[in-house]
């Protein structure tokens, strides 16, 4: 199981929002990069990297502080929030980006998903982002009528190489993961699936490495890092340990 610490950037920071209500984010760093080599040397082999202002713009607005973070670093790096047409897609991979993550473009216009994958297969990744059950898009900030694991199952043979699943009312609030509707998620589908939003603690770490979270193929950690709640290198030595 891979542990994805996360970089979720606003205005060029590193924050972190509640519940993806960008007027509630909180500022954790001004030097998205440094941020970057931190995990990096905590230990960290992957980041997750979310362009906020591109999600509800709907294009990379941060795209500075993105380049910046892959001159950083040597793990690699999977970009979400504004990438809606395929030179988006293209663009960030040519520049080093190792997985481009598709969320409301996975809604809008599925054959941009699919014909992504076939250009670059192994490397494109499906965000669904869920409230309720049903799933959101533009920065979570419009509701669709598209369940989770329905929306999940049309991409079962599009070569994805695998869906983050966050549950939109625990992200940012510490709550813990919603891990019975994210293992369901894992079992309806053969893609790897990654779970986010919520975890708070080791006692998180601990569940997912459980025989029945073994489906899981990793879990993305942002708030609990930032706050000191989760130390990275016991979180890191539990998933090792479990290996």
């Amino acid at each position: 199981m891979i542990l994805f610490p996360a970089i979720d950037l606003k205005d060029g920071q590193c924050v972190r929002l509640v519940r993806g209500d960008m007027a509630s984010a909180t500022v954790f760093g001004d030097d998205p990069a440094a941020q970057a080599r931190a995990f990096e040397a905590a230990g960290f082999e992957w980041l997750h990297v979310v362009d906020l202002n591109g999600a509800f713009a709907g294009r990379s607005v941060n795209g500075a502080a993105v380049e910046a973070i892959l001159s950083a670093v040597s793990v690699p790096v999977q970009l979400g929030g504004g990438i809606r047409d395929l030179a988006g897609v293209e663009a960030w991979l040519d520049k080093g980006v190792a997985r481009v993550i598709l969320g409301t473009a996975a809604v809008r216009d599925p054959d941009l998903v699919m014909a992504a994958c076939r250009a670059h297969p192994g490397r494109i990744v499906v965000g669904i982002d869920a409230r309720g059950g049903r799933v959101a898009v533009e920065g979570w900030a419009e509701a669709s009528e598209i369940e989770a694991i329905e929306l999940a199952r049309r991409f079962e043979d599009a070569g994805v190489a695998a869906i983050i699943y966050t549950d939109i009312d625990r992200d940012g609030v510490l709550a813990g993961l919603n891990l019975e509707a994210t293992l369901a998620l894992a079992r309806a589908v053969s893609i790897p699936v990654i779970a986010s939003g919520g975890l708070a603690s080791l006692d998180d770490v601990r569940r997912l490495i459980a025989p029945d979270a073994w489906v899981l193929a990793g879990a993305v950690t942002g708030r609990a890092l930032y706050d000191g709640r989760l130390d990275a290198g016991e979180a890191l030595k539990l998933i090792r340990d479990a290996a």
